[in-house]
């Protein structure tokens, strides 16, 4: 799927406050949890659920399990010149993001990541 991502398929994935947000919040911290995504945007998790999978759909992210969690990161194929557009408007736009990023600062209780570099085989 993200063989197909063209200029207009991402920037369209984009342009809503939501997916942005949840976007960049991933790529600054390479890797979150619904739960810190809601924390983080406070709404919903059923409104945060539904923008992650449109956001994986569109093949920008990819997700994994890990016992209760459901983690998001970008996805590993994802062109250069997506994660230079991402990389590039998160360095701009920190201001813009900090109140999200101060919310999930403030996050008590978040989950605890495994190394996943470390287990291929899926069991831990």
């Amino acid at each position: 799927m993200v063989e197909h991502l063209t200029p207009t398929s991402v920037f369209k994935c984009l342009a809503d406050d939501t997916r942005i947000r949840l976007m960049l919040l991933i790529t600054a911290q390479q890797e979150l949890c619904v739960c810190e995504l809601t924390c983080a945007l406070d709404e919903s998790q059923p409104k945060v659920s539904r923008h992650l999978a449109q956001l994986r759909t569109c093949g920008l992210l990819a997700d994994r399990r890990q016992g209760q969690w459901v983690y998001y990161r970008l996805h590993p194929n994802l062109p250069v010149w997506v994660i230079a557009v991402l990389d590039a408007t998160l360095a701009a736009n920190r201001h813009w993001l900090s109140p999200d990023a101060k919310r999930l600062d403030g996050m008590g209780e978040r989950p605890a990541r495994l190394a996943i570099c470390c287990d291929t085989t899926g069991m831990n």
